[in-house]
C-alpha cells in the first residue's frame, strides 16, 4: 500500500520502507539471486536481507539510522566541550 507523503514534505513510504530502500532491496535481491543461482554464493542474499531489516522505519526512524547517529556520536565526530564563566 502506498501512502503519500503528508503535506507533500515528508518521504514518500510503501509498506514498511521509503521508496528508496524499497529500490536498493530490489536491485539487491535481483544481485544475489543471480549470484545464489550461478555461483552458489549465499553472503549478498544474507546481506540484502540484513539491509532489509535494518531499514524498517518505525515513526520516522530506523534502526540503521540509529546505528549512525550512534557511530558518529560516540566515533566519527569529535565531541566539543567548551566552559565558559
Amino acid at each position: 500500500m502506498y501512502m503519500y507523503p503528508d503535506n507533500l514534505k515528508a518521504k514518500a513510504t510503501l509498506w514498511l520502507w521509503e521508496l528508496r530502500d524499497i529500490g536498493i532491496i530490489g536491485v539487491g535481491l535481483l544481485i544475489s539471486v543471480f549470484a545464489l543461482a550461478q555461483l552458489r554464493f549465499l553472503p549478498p542474499i544474507v546481506l540484502t536481507a540484513l539491509y532489509a531489516f535494518l531499514s524498517i522505519r518505525f515513526e520516522d526512524t530506523s534502526i540503521l539510522d540509529f546505528i549512525r547517529y550512534a557511530f558518529g556520536f560516540f566515533i566519527g565526530r569529535q565531541q566539543i566541550y567548551q566552559w565558559r564563566a
